[in-house]
């Protein structure tokens, strides 16, 4: 015979069931944090030993390296980056794009939802392939588009085939930079110092002038400098001035577009594992103890700048314009 169900029974049952509710998901909520953070403290990564640290494999490689063959191989955010959508719809051009932090800033762009336009070396063309299966993988639009900035008519057609095939522009992220280094000033030629010139800041100025007709308000434009602009080395003496001349169109640039509703603004990375550096960037003895001046005693990972680009385009930066945005490992300004 069935149990009588009562008014006292049925109002007890209710009241449980209520209870369990209440309690299932905060029960639920602490077993999944028990599964995946023991201590129940905050999800928390050591910058000193996230990646690899010096000494490294002394190597060189031919201008202008691959970042595929070195070792280690660079992080650039392949398989680390998750985007959000923070960029969706929006048309980007990046040049040096095929690696290191050029590279890291494509894959983030496209992961946040934009169509991104490459330039590169032809030589550099395996790994600007893989950039491009990264980018179309993401859902978005990849432009391939090799070839040297340093003639102007090449950044005109740059910028050009770019708008057309993205069907505008409204990101612009001068990355590409040439960097050898010399022990001397007598050891630097005329055509190696024009080298340095015309990639690091002829090129940004005719890709920039090429492309401003085409960039609306709310479009942002991204120089790359370096800790270089403010703590120059010796054996660097070509490079470094460049990068001071970027922080300074930067700054020169963000106040003459300021009224346009166009934002301008820097990154000025320290010591970055990538291919720049094995390619004559750094001297071999340099290279086995990379990045073990900064107090995180290690290199970056090109990965590890990828949201700075990010930010610098989003629309939440809409008050940040004329700044230079550091990450050196807690080395160097700003």
């Amino acid at each position: 015979m069935e149990k009588q169900i009562t008014r006292r029974n049925a109002l007890g049952k209710i009241a449980t069931t209520i209870a369990v509710a209440a309690v299932a998901p905060a029960a639920f909520a602490q077993s999944q944090n028990k599964k995946t953070n023991p201590a129940m403290g905050p999800d928390l990564t050591d910058p000193t030993t996230k990646y690899p640290r010096p000494p490294f494999k002394r190597q060189f490689q031919p201008f202008p390296g691959l970042a595929g063959k070195m070792d280690p191989i660079p992080d650039h955010g392949e398989k680390t980056y998750v985007g959000s959508g923070r960029l969706m719809g929006r048309k980007a051009l990046i040049t040096g794009g095929d690696s290191g932090i050029g590279r890291a800033a494509a894959i983030a762009y496209a992961r946040e939802g934009a169509d991104v336009a490459i330039n590169y070396l032809p030589e550099e063309e395996p790994d600007a392939k893989e950039v491009v299966a990264l980018i179309r993988q993401a859902g978005r639009k990849a432009v391939a588009i090799p070839g040297d900035i340093r003639t102007e008519e090449f950044c005109k057609t740059l910028v050009a085939r770019a708008v057309q095939e993205l069907g505008g522009l409204d990101t612009l992220v001068n990355n590409a930079g040439h960097q050898k280094t010399h022990e001397s000033i007598l050891d630097i030629s005329t055509e190696e110092f024009e080298r340095t010139m015309k990639t690091n800041i002829y090129a940004p100025f005719w890709i920039i002038k090429a492309a401003l007709p085409h960039l609306k308000p709310g479009s942002s434009i991204i120089g790359l400098s370096s800790v270089q602009a403010y703590d120059p080395s010796e054996n660097l003496y070509d490079y470094a001035q460049t990068k001071a001349a970027t922080t300074s169109y930067v700054k020169s640039l963000a106040k003459q577009l300021g009224p346009k509703g166009i934002r301008v603004n820097g990154v000025a990375p320290g010591p970055v594992w990538t291919a720049l550096e094995v390619s004559g960037g750094q001297t071999q003895e340099n290279i086995e103890k990379f990045g073990e001046e900064t107090p995180l005693g290690r290199p970056g990972q090109p990965a590890e700048l990828a949201s700075i680009f990010v930010q610098l385009a989003d629309n939440s930066a809409s008050f940040t314009t004329g700044h230079i945005y550091g990450a050196a490992g807690g080395s160097g300004q700003p």
